[in-house]
């Protein structure tokens, strides 16, 4: 069981009465030759990381390497009982951005997809895992949806920052997380993948401007942002939302307008807010 597109997706769905996780899992198994039993076993290994990175963030004192952020995860996380955003957007939010000082601290963390856009499906995911009562093995679920979604970006257009702007990163992590918490929710195939396309469109054209040419500001940020936005996508979706573009041809979409954006504002460090006056002189590296 194989597919390329989300088209090819949606019919393997239809055709067998699956849901993603599932057609993704038989994939899997097919493509690489591994057991049912062999994957979840991986899976639950880098969702336990993805738990401890978390964790990290709000136990411990972390500096980046770069020394811009640190600190900030328990700065939200303590805001979480009087919260403009509730509480489970709260808790996505500071786990989000937890996971970059993990990352910027060198710690260990899941680049899903990549390293600049790590907090977000962890964030999502055990916010709401805490808040609904998911068990792990819902997660491993979830975490199967959202990889197929990652492939489907990964084969037809990309989650590189410095090939399609932040909104390749943040985008695709965000749109990832999204359908998984359709599926979690009850939602179908065809509404995973439009959650997916509604976090995209969302941040279509997004740059990748970090200061000092950092994975830290202001990526630590727009993963917060990521994690908010999988959960708006979600909701507008599960309301009965459809969105207008399918998910093949928003992902076309996105790496067209990824290509046309300028090589400056494409992880360079050499526009956007990573050239801003003040930008230079905390990075210390402009002239």
């Amino acid at each position: 069981m194989n597919f390329q597109t989300a088209e090819e997706l949606l019919n393997l769905c239809k055709e067998h009465g699956l849901p993603i996780s599932k057609v993704m899992l038989e994939r899997e198994k097919t493509i690489g030759h591994m057991s049912e039993e062999d994957i979840l076993k991986a899976l639950m290994h880098s969702y336990d990381i993805m738990k401890n990175a978390i964790k990290s963030s709000l136990t411990e004192d972390l500096t980046s390497m770069g020394g811009l952020i640190g600190g900030e995860a328990k700065k939200i996380y303590k805001r979480k009982e009087d919260s403009a955003c509730g509480s489970l957007v709260s808790k996505a939010i500071s786990y989000a951005m937890g996971v970059l000082e993990v990352n910027t601290s060198m710690g260990l963390i899941v680049a899903a997809p990549t390293a600049g856009s790590s907090g977000v499906i962890p964030g999502v995911f055990i916010a709401i895992q805490e808040e609904r009562g998911f068990s792990d093995d819902k997660m491993l679920e979830a975490l199967l949806n959202a990889g197929a979604v990652g492939y489907l970006i990964t084969r037809n257009a990309t989650v590189s920052g410095a090939e399609g702007g932040c909104q390749a990163e943040i985008g695709s992590a965000s749109a990832m997380a999204a359908s998984a918490v359709v599926e979690l929710l009850g939602g179908t195939p065809a509404q995973c993948l439009d959650a997916a396309s509604t976090a995209l469109a969302n941040i279509l054209g997004l740059v990748c401007d970090p200061v000092g040419g950092l994975v830290e500001a202001p990526c630590q940020n727009r993963n917060g942002m990521g994690a908010s936005n999988a959960l708006i996508s979600a909701e507008i979706t599960l309301a009965g939302i459809k969105h207008l573009v399918p998910f093949d041809e928003t992902v076309e979409a996105m790496y067209k307008v990824g290509r046309s954006i300028p090589f400056e504002l494409r992880e360079t460090a050499l526009g956007g807010l990573a050239a801003t006056k003040t930008a230079c002189q905390r990075c210390g590296k402009c002239d």
